[in-house]
């Protein structure tokens, strides 16, 4: 069976990802997430580059990159840098639609491949005093756009249409293409998760 080793510090994707495989290795790439002008390809090179930082150590196995870029058309938003720069990204895209990119990527000794997948998402309309008490909380501080759709307690999203675990940060019916093209074999997410049933990017 080949070694998978999944390049990412994220609880999220380790979270997601074992929906779809049992064994897997955490090794997180020190690849520095500098965005330039187009969040899918961003996202994408991200994926890629992450996926080669590990792979370079672990050149027999399948290493998995991602990397997740909220978009409001006119700038890229990635995990804030402190607590001020996580309120200023609320105060840009509270109570309007922007877009999730997340990149995935896979490297091994058959090659490279790349795929991403976009939903769209509204956040809510909260005032400041909530979302400085969410900023305080420190969860939002690890996530692009600085929140999370998973955060059940605090109503971040008002709605949102696409992947529910690509904006969580894996697309788990898109990364299940990426490996089966590459001869692995697993699960479909939907045995795990009851949201993944109803996914648009389910095939």
């Amino acid at each position: 069976m080949t070694r998978v080793v999944l390049a990412s510090a994220s609880p999220r994707r380790r979270e997601l990802l074992v929906a779809l495989i049992d064994h897997f290795e955490v090794v997180p790439s020190s690849i520095e997430e500098v965005l330039g002008g187009d969040p899918v390809a961003d996202a994408e090179a991200l994926a890629l580059a992450k996926a080669r930082d590990v792979a370079g150590r672990f050149p027999d196995s399948l290493v998995m990159g991602s990397d997740t870029i909220v978009t409001d058309g006119e700038r890229s938003y990635g995990k804030p840098r402190d607590a001020q720069d996580a309120l200023e990204m609320w105060r840009s895209l509270r109570g309007r639609v922007h877009r999730v990119v997340t990149g995935i990527a896979l490297v091994g000794p058959g090659g490279e491949v790349a795929s991403h997948s976009v939903s769209e998402v509204e956040l809510s309309a909260l005032d400041d005093a909530a979302v400085e008490a969410y900023i305080t909380s420190g969860r939002p501080m690890d996530k692009a756009g600085a929140y999370a759709i998973q955060d059940a307690d605090v109503p971040a999203v008002a709605r949102f249409d696409g992947c529910y675990c690509s904006v969580m940060g894996l697309p788990l019916w898109r990364l299940r293409e990426l490996l089966a093209s590459t001869g692995a074999t697993c699960r479909e997410p939907s045995a795990s998760f009851e949201r993944c049933v109803g996914c648009p990017e389910r095939k």
